[in-house]
């Protein structure tokens, strides 16, 4: 294992980073950067009154944390609690209930209720004063995403489109659906997944607030032609000649009773046969998709509901029920049960045209023949649907079918609430008999005329306890669960920020920069005043389709001493990672970090956006952000790492925790930041671009300061397709403490009103 020793060449190189960044533009850890960092750049604009400001903020009232814990349904040998909605006529939630107004029957007998309560997860309405009130503008730059914390959480939604068996007209009107939940229907505190059944473990690190991740998995929603759905949703009718030899030679064959061994097997009609197999391997598979999602689901907070859109699967086949199906569908419902998921289904066909239409050719065809097949059409299309109803029905949601409207406003405003209703199980809820574990039927009653209630159908007598997974031993495994979470968490604190840059005659990057928190890694004495820790390291990149494109998994040895080791439990280690993207489109990096001597575990992931650059369309690289570096009294800054070679170039004016991998600012402190603008249209006339810029700052996704837009001056910069800028911003004294983003945009004036407006952001802290 390759041994890293801080006191040598990867100290200098990890400082730089830890104390300054190069400008956006030239190149992470690129010793041709001429300029230091800590300067703004020559090129830049001037600072102007309008940039140096002092926002004030009135502070922004949080939601409320869920009242209910997170394992609404638990199952343990003392207690059985389940979830309950209940509605009146018009569809609409009741509220208002007490025990006394429930029936609970376990097999038909009647239980005492122990345990009541009613959780609503209405987030309460947020009055804030608007940075302007013109009207709407639909090319106005987006606002960032604020970034949910855990308490926050109010609703988890995995919307998942079953593209294993969606035809390709479905998928249309799913696209519009999501689109639309995405642009109308979300909500702050809502932590949301679109994902696909053909995807792999990508599709579990998409939960996010995010909408620019949620649009760019929109993007990846698509027909899947090796899936059991065709162009259509139903095959058009047509003339088969193969099927009228068969009826014929089915009249001259012996039945299959009379056959023996394989023979009874119709192995000349065997495009059927396999056909029927093929549709039961892709329904096992969107089963077991969504058994994945599921397990994700259950370490998740706030109220967890997966939405699946589908054409349909079967649940029974044309004689009995279709076992490996079934079975498959118990399991998946017993786990949605005890991680307390909410299953709603959507037919992605909607109102379905079960009679002939164009794209039916019936010529050739007796009257009794063009009958028979659209009996077959509208037995299958009902047969399909059976397991769809199944999994809602089950798990307590529901199955919207038969209409165009398939989308999810319904289902958002069964969200609004739930009752918890529980009661203490007797011996023979968990007695196996014959061996065979007892499934227990649930039914809940409403006593109040004119209601009706919906809740999970049953379970199976297993604790809890009895079934909870093995606690994980291997470092993979430990590392693997710690990646699956959508929120940065763990003992270890971690800090991520990563970068896009593109450089002249050079492919696209991605840069990151890791912060550790080394006062938390255990490190062992060794001789000559020597200390000693070993990390392990995990970093995983995700392209757009949910495949790794990138990936780090090594043991890292680290050695230091004397001052340099307590700099490094002081002021924390960046771990520096680089990796060129060929394609653009949406990337997600997840790290994990563990301490090898206590098996703490820190992980943390970052959303990057690479823009296609030979479209030729405005873009901005990622944010360099860094606190301000005074000018010492000859008016020069302070000598870089790279210029020094020592490492040792810091200003000690400058707050470590200030640097680009960390960005924690102190109050009534400057701030300085950089980015590069690419592809801005020049003036014919004057081969001089036309450029605007602004900044923005927000908090908990409420802005909070908007400054004028400023022209831009490009002054004497070679390459005009990659421009760099940056300014100074200096935070006021009485700007609160808490979590912030700074977001820049980019107005090009001389382009196209649909294409003018680029945009980034970065987040930081501001501290006492």
């Amino acid at each position: 294992m390759k041994r890293y020793d801080l006191t040598s060449s990867l100290l200098s190189l990890l400082l730089v980073f830890a104390q300054f960044a190069p400008v956006a533009g030239q190149g992470v850890g690129q010793d041709k950067a001429a300029r230091p960092a800590s300067t703004p750049p020559s090129t830049t604009p001037a600072r102007t009154p309008s940039q140096q400001a002092t926002p004030t903020l009135t502070p922004t009232p949080q939601p409320a944390a869920s009242e209910a814990d997170d394992d609404v349904v638990r199952i343990t040998s003392n207690l059985v609690q389940l979830d309950a909605v209940v509605t009146d006529k018009q569809g609409r939630q009741v509220t208002d209930l007490r025990p006394e107004d429930f029936e609970v029957l376990v097999d038909g007998k009647p239980q005492p209720i122990t345990n009541f309560s009613y959780v609503s997860n209405e987030t309460r309405t947020i009055t804030t004063q608007p940075i302007a009130t013109s009207p709407v503008d639909k090319n106005a730059p987006p606002v960032p995403p604020a970034r949910l914390r855990p308490e926050q959480v109010r609703r988890t939604i995995a919307l998942v489109v079953d593209d294993l068996g969606t035809s390709f007209e479905s998928v249309h009107f799913v696209r519009q659906s999501l689109k639309k939940f995405v642009d109308e229907q979300m909500q702050p505190s809502d932590l949301v997944a679109i994902m696909r059944t053909s995807a792999g473990m990508g599709a579990l690190q998409q939960f996010t607030s995010d909408k620019r991740l949620l649009y760019a998995a929109i993007e990846r929603v698509r027909w899947y032609p090796a899936g059991r759905a065709g162009v259509s949703a139903f095959a058009p009718i047509e003339s088969d000649p193969r099927s009228e030899f068969n009826q014929q030679r089915d009249q001259i064959t012996p039945p299959s009773s009379a056959r023996s061994g394989d023979e009874s097997r119709d192995t000349e009609g065997a495009p059927g046969g396999l056909d029927e197999f093929r549709e039961e391997i892709f329904s096992v598979g969107t089963l077991g998709a969504l058994n994945f999602i599921i397990r994700g689901l259950k370490e998740l907070p706030g109220r967890k509901s997966v939405v699946m859109f589908s054409d349909g699967f079967h649940l029974f086949d044309k004689e009995n029920r279709n076992v490996r199906v079934f079975e498959a569908v118990r399991r998946l419902t017993d786990l949605a049960n005890r991680a307390s998921v909410v299953i709603y289904t959507i037919d992605a066909r909607g109102l379905p045209t079960l009679g002939l239409t164009a794209a039916d050719s019936t010529s050739g065809m007796r009257p009794d023949q063009v009958a028979s097949k659209l009996d077959e059409r509208r037995t299958a299309h009902f047969d399909s649907q059976d397991g769809m109803h199944y999994l809602a029905q089950e798990t307590g949601g529901f199955f919207i079918r038969n209409t165009n409207d398939i989308g999810v406003a319904r289902i958002l405003d069964d969200q609004k609430g739930y009752y918890l209703i529980g009661y203490r199980p007797d011996e023979a809820t968990f007695k196996a008999v014959g061996g065979r574990v007892h499934f227990n039927k649930f039914q809940l009653k409403v006593k109040r005329p004119g209601l009706s209630v919906r809740t999970r159908n049953g379970f199976y007598g297993v604790t809890d306890e009895d079934i909870r997974p093995p606690a994980h031993h291997t470092r993979y495994e430990q590392m693997l669960v710690a990646l699956s979470s959508p929120f940065a968490s763990g003992d270890l604190r971690l800090r991520l920020t990563s970068l896009f840059t593109n450089e002249a005659e050079k492919a696209s990057y991605v840069s990151s920069l890791m912060h550790i928190d080394m006062s938390k890694i255990t490190f062992t004495d060794e001789p000559d005043g020597w200390h000693k820790a070993v990390m392990d390291v995990i970093a995983l990149t995700f392209g757009e389709n949910g495949n790794v494109v990138d990936q780090i998994n090594r043991t890292e040895n680290i050695r230091a001493r004397g001052e340099t080791f307590n700099r490094l439990v002081r002021d924390g280690l960046v771990y520096m990672m680089r990796v060129p993207v060929k394609k653009a489109g949406a990337y997600q990096l997840r790290v994990a970090v563990r301490d090898a001597a206590t098996e703490k575990l820190g992980t943390a992931s970052q959303f990057i956006e690479v823009p296609d650059l030979k479209k030729d369309r405005l873009a901005l690289s990622g944010i360099v952000m860094r606190g301000a570096v005074r000018e010492n009294a000859a008016g020069k800054s302070p000598a870089t790492p790279q210029q020094s070679g020592t490492g040792e170039g810091q200003s000690s004016d400058l707050d470590p925790m200030s640097t680009p991998a960390v960005r924690r600012f102190h109050q009534s402190s400057d701030v300085d930041y950089f980015f590069s603008i690419y592809n801005a249209k020049l003036d014919r006339a004057t081969n001089r671009p036309q450029l605007q810029t602004q900044l923005r700052l927000f908090r908990d996704g409420q802005p909070v300061f908007s400054g004028k837009l400023l022209p831009f001056d490009p002054k004497e910069q070679p390459d005009l397709k990659r421009l760099l800028s940056g300014s100074r911003l200096h935070l006021g004294k009485e700007l609160p403490p808490g979590e912030y983003v700074l977001q820049v945009v980019v107005h090009d004036l001389l382009a196209q009103e649909k294409r003018r407006i680029a945009t980034q952001w970065i987040d930081f802290e501001v501290v006492k």
